[in-house]
């Protein structure tokens, strides 16, 4: 018999590489990184996605579109992850975009 795993902690940093993740955890985690990194005070983070088939980078887009604390969001510069990663642009803490 399995035991559930704990969720690990990860620390808040100004990037978040879902190359350690199952694809299916990908939204959520995508979701609360963001909220925990606007709540941090970032106003730019990147999120590392990958190249492959571009099924992540999907999935990535369809939350940041949506998620109400995101200003902006386009692939990195190629010195960062060209297409591979989406740097997002993030509220000021305290404004209520998309509300």
């Amino acid at each position: 018999m399995s035991v559930p795993e704990d969720p690990v902690e990860l620390p808040i940093e100004d990037s978040l590489d879902l190359h350690a993740f199952a694809p299916k955890d990908v939204r959520d985690l995508v979701a609360s990184y963001l909220d925990e990194a606007h709540g941090k005070g970032f106003r730019e983070v990147r999120v590392i996605h990958g190249r492959g088939t571009g099924v992540q980078r999907e999935i990535v887009r369809s939350v940041l579109a949506r998620h109400p604390k995101v200003l902006t969001y386009a692939d990195a510069e190629p010195a960062r992850g060209g297409w591979g990663a989406t740097i997002v642009r993030l509220a000021a803490p305290g404004d209520a975009v998309g509300q």
